[in-house]
């Protein structure tokens, strides 16, 4: 039950990719939005972006 207090460390990242992947209109995959992310300062592993791209349902 404790597990369910503790706030999304993700949400804004999260968020962002949300945006980069509908302003691209789904074409971009985990490589160029992991590219995009640390370009607007976000510093992300790719494999973390995936991870949160698969939670997301984001192919």
């Amino acid at each position: 039950m404790k597990r369910f207090d503790i706030p999304d460390k993700y949400e804004k990242i999260k968020e962002k990719i949300r945006e980069i992947y509908d302003s691209s209109k789904g074409r971009y995959g985990y490589r160029r939005i992991t590219m995009s992310l640390n370009s607007f300062g976000f510093v992300i592993n790719h494999k973390t972006v995936q991870k949160l791209m698969k939670e997301l349902n984001i192919i």
